[in-house]
């Protein structure tokens, strides 16, 4: 059966099973690397709460694989796209605590991130650690037309939320 002609064009891209659930995790890896490219290309070193929002992200990811697997079960589908749209709103919701914090309107968490890097032995991992520096969450890194990493997060992430539940509310109308 043919999609009708006035179909929006959200329903048109889910006429595709897999598509919604492969968008939203390209757009999880996308932003994995992102971070990951600001961090080692750029040195922008990662404080606690940039480490949660990459966490958001790769629980998007995780929670969607299982979305691949549902060609045949649109309501299985709907679920799994709803566990993405509810990581991506935890994402946005970390984001906007990160963005409130740099910006001086709440209190952030005194605990700081050393470096993931592994060390030999247990002397040249106290090393590591010693020099590794100090990352405040209250501190803005970097941003680009007046908004920090996590701001442009609060927007992305937020976005994606909306995309991922519109797209499990829609997959669940057509499974009816």
């Amino acid at each position: 059966m043919g999609m009708p002609a006035t179909a929006s064009p959200l329903s048109r891209l889910l006429s595709a099973p897999r598509l919604p659930v492969l968008g939203l995790m390209a757009a999880a890896v996308a932003a994995l690397a992102s971070a990951l490219i600001a961090e080692h290309v750029f040195g922008l070193a990662p404080c606690q709460l940039c480490w949660w929002q990459r966490y958001a992200f790769a629980a998007a990811i995780g929670v969607l694989l299982p979305g691949l697997l549902f060609d045949r079960k649109p309501a299985a589908r709907g679920v799994v796209l709803g566990l993405g749209a509810a990581a991506y709103l935890a994402g946005a919701c970390i984001a906007l605590f990160h963005a409130g914090v740099e910006q001086h309107w709440w209190q952030g968490f005194t605990a700081c991130t050393a470096s993931g890097n592994a060390a030999g032995s247990l002397d040249d991992l106290r090393a590591a650690i010693l020099a590794a520096p100090v990352v405040r969450c209250d501190e803005i890194a970097w941003s680009l037309f007046g908004l920090s990493m996590a701001g442009w997060n609060v927007l992305y992430s937020g976005g994606l939320a909306v995309l991922a539940g519109a797209a499990a509310i829609l997959t669940f109308r057509r499974s009816a």
